[in-house]
Order: structure tokens, then C-alpha cells, then sequence
């Protein structure tokens, strides 16, 4: 089993333990393969819930140019939803499954 086949596996736990999902395995494989690099990294690979320069890059660098969403409040919304999904006291927000509830959220499902 690979590096990232190991971190998938961690990450659809993830879902299904603190987030109650059971994760589309197709889909997230795409959205882990999507972060790149980043995913190997400890600090790259984690979110921080409530660093507002984090966030800002997550709207930035993934709704708006990765999914192609428009810049709107809508967006900010979206992410405090799915950070209350994952739950704001958990210290370790995987980025893959931030940006898998994130597609999930939008319907940008066509974007992977």
C-alpha cells in the first residue's frame, strides 16, 4: 500500500469518524491527488479553522480557482459550514477532507 493509498484510507476515517460521512472513495482519491505534494507535509496538510489568512486561501486558491466558483459570501458561509461539520475543536483538519466537503458542498463534484 502506498504513501497516499495510507493517507486516503486516514482520510475517509476522518469522514466517517468526526464528520459522519461516508465518503465517495472515487472522489476523494481525486480531490487527495488534487492537493498535490501538500499532503505529505504536516503543516501543509492540515487546515487551520480559525486563521483567517488560512481561510482566505482556501476560498482563494480552491473555490475560486479550482472549482471555479465566484467570489461571494456564499463562499465564506460554506466553509464555516463545513468547519463546524468537521468540528471547530478538532485540532487536525486534513486539508483532502476539507476540500472534499467543500466539493460536496458547492455540487462541484464535475470540477474532479
Amino acid at each position: 500500500m502506498s504513501k497516499r493509498d495510507e493517507l486516503i484510507a486516514k482520510y475517509a476515517a476522518d469522514l466517517k469518524d468526526k464528520c459522519g460521512v461516508n465518503a465517495d472513495m472515487d472522489l476523494l482519491t481525486k480531490v487527495t491527488i488534487g492537493c498535490g505534494p501538500s499532503i505529505y507535509n504536516a503543516d501543509a496538510s492540515t487546515v487551520s479553522g480559525s486563521d483567517e489568512s488560512e481561510l482566505a486561501t482556501v476560498k482563494n486558491n480552491f473555490l475560486i480557482k479550482k472549482l471555479g466558483l465566484s467570489a461571494s459570501a456564499d463562499l465564506d458561509g460554506g466553509i464555516a459550514a463545513v468547519m463546524d461539520q468537521y468540528g471547530r475543536s478538532n485540532r487536525n483538519k486534513y486539508r483532502a477532507v476539507v476540500y472534499y466537503l467543500l466539493t460536496k458542498h458547492f455540487g462541484k463534484e464535475s470540477a474532479y
